[in-house]
């Protein structure tokens, strides 16, 4: 890939042999040859539309490059949704201040783990406690809408049936899903979540990644890499595909309003003054597929770890455990497909961040944090993920930044 760098403009282009181009918002942030590698990939696949792109936060991942945007015609890529479909981020400012937060946030912290089922045990079975034992009515509730799509869905793909759905629902996860407590610039505090379609988010996407697979296999269409195995518009797999995704990222969705929920009702209960929520809730998703217009086209948008940031769009930008976070209006760039960032994006892999970093790193890192402190959560660092600056500059032209975030408290799965 030949990297151009042309004047007034926030991106770089990858000229890529045999592909269209890579629009690269990665100026001032590293991009591992492994992430690079991928691009160059997906940018050969002749349903491509345009050209790919890629933002600042952008690594490698499995099928697809993390922090990518993939515009198709006639076409989708299951795993460049992924496997944990609708994965997105949740946010909501309350009429709490900083001041009225107690110096210990311990006791909270408890509480919000007590109330939403997060991590994983016994290998996922009867006794995981990121599943719920006893669904609440709330749960209850809500799975009784998702419930009847999803009949349809396993009705005729059975395989799915056995994926945790309701047990999942309302509950957090594992890896770098997280519940937080930020404050803002005005001493405001906020609500903060992370989290996808768990379970049966993971079982929809790791199907249809195995038929899309097969499909290539049945016409014999060589691909440089079998993760991009894709689904034709109007066959039968994308179809059902199309359905299972849209299906997913409503429990997606719901998942993170049912967490929010729960932790409002968990503050509630702690010796806090009466608070309120006092903001339009941003929930939005950043590993998905949607269709939309772009330059007068209706084409289907596949965002790999990317938010979508039409003129107007509230979104969120984490950035990790020990450092600030944004809420962000999108300002409708073009050039992205109207996209921004996920997050900071990882430096490195979890193994090399274990490796790398000592507890000891890890506790002067997120001082001043009331959160996991032990050897388990090393990989998620921060110094294992890019500086959330220098991401934040390479996209300024395609957010404005509304509020500053910074967490005081935060759970981890």
């Amino acid at each position: 890939m030949e990297i151009l760098e042309p004047k007034d403009t926030g991106y770089k282009i990858g000229q890529v042999e045999g592909g269209v181009p890579v629009k690269m918002w990665t100026k001032g942030v590293s991009l591992e040859d492994r992430a690079r590698e991928q691009l160059e990939n997906l940018s050969r696949l002749p349903f491509i539309y345009k050209w790919i792109a890629a933002m600042p936060d952008c690594h490698w991942g499995a099928g697809a490059t993390i922090g990518s945007v993939i515009p198709t015609k006639h076409a989708i890529i299951p795993a460049g949704v992924g496997v944990d479909i609708g994965c997105g981020m949740l946010a909501a400012r309350t009429s709490l201040r900083a001041s009225d937060l107690p110096d210990d946030l311990s006791a909270i912290r408890s509480a919000i783990e007590h109330a939403v089922p997060h991590g994983r045990t016994d290998n996922g079975g009867p006794n995981d406690r990121g599943a719920w034992k006893n669904i609440p009515k709330a749960v209850e509730d809500a799975w009784d809408i998702l419930a009847v799509n999803h009949s349809l869905i396993v009705a005729k793909h059975p395989k799915l049936e056995k994926a945790n759905t309701f047990r999942h629902l309302g509950s957090l996860g594992t890896g770098n899903h997280f519940i937080e407590l930020c404050i803002d610039e005005e001493d405001s505090v906020w609500i903060m979540l992370h989290s996808g379609s768990r379970g049966i988010g993971n079982a929809i996407g790791t199907y249809f990644i195995s038929q899309a697979k097969k499909d290539m296999e049945t016409w014999k269409i060589n691909l440089p890499d079998m993760d991009l195995a894709y689904l034709p518009e109007g066959t039968s797999n994308f179809n059902d595909y199309w359905k299972a995704l849209m299906w997913a990222q409503k429990f997606a969705q719901t998942n993170r309003d049912l967490m929010l929920k729960a932790i409002v009702e968990v503050l509630g209960k702690s010796k806090l003054p009466p608070f309120e929520i006092n903001s339009e809730v941003v929930n939005c998703h950043h590993n998905y597929a949607a269709l939309e217009n772009h330059y007068g086209v209706d084409i289907f948008v596949t965002r790999k770890g990317a938010v979508r940031a039409r003129e107007g769009d509230m979104g969120i930008i984490p950035g990790s455990m020990g450092t600030k976070s944004y809420i962000v209006r999108g300002k409708g760039n073009p050039e992205s497909f109207h996209s921004c960032s996920h997050g900071a994006g990882r430096a490195m892999s979890r193994g090399e961040a274990k490796k790398r970093f000592s507890l000891a790193d890890h506790q002067k890192a997120t001082a001043g944090v009331e959160c996991r402190k032990d050897a388990d959560v090393i990989d998620e660092t921060p110094m294992a993920y890019k500086p959330i600056d220098a991401v934040m500059e390479a996209q300024k032209d395609l957010v404005d930044v509304v509020h500053t975030l910074k967490q005081v408290l935060c759970v981890k799965g």
